[in-house]
């Protein structure tokens, strides 16, 4: 058998009395507001934490994509005979990017 204990409401009850009814009320409405700012932040961290991980994807791709340019700068400059430029091939490893187009 469920026995549901009514201390709870006796204790608000309890408290209004005490405090009077406007005191208690602003004591509820702060326990509410920070229940609902408690809940936004949860919100827009989440949300933080999954654009964290596309933009790591997309720095991924860029890093991808900058490999082969510069892969594809070295063939073209080996089939047309044209010394390629090799510092800005070293510099291709960096964190800036080293193009000047």
């Amino acid at each position: 058998m469920i026995t549901i204990k009514l201390e709870w409401p006796m204790e608000a009850f309890s408290l209004i009395a005490d405090l009077g009814f406007s005191i208690a009320a602003v004591i509820g409405g702060g326990f509410f507001i920070i229940l609902l700012l408690k809940y936004i932040l949860d919100s827009v961290v989440s949300k933080a934490v999954g654009l964290n991980g596309m933009i790591g994807a997309l720095d991924n791709r860029v890093k991808t994509i900058n490999n082969e340019i510069v892969r594809l700068d070295t063939l073209i400059c080996h089939a047309l005979g044209v010394k390629p430029d090799t510092r800005r091939l070293s510099a291709a490893d960096g964190k800036e990017d080293t193009r000047k187009d």
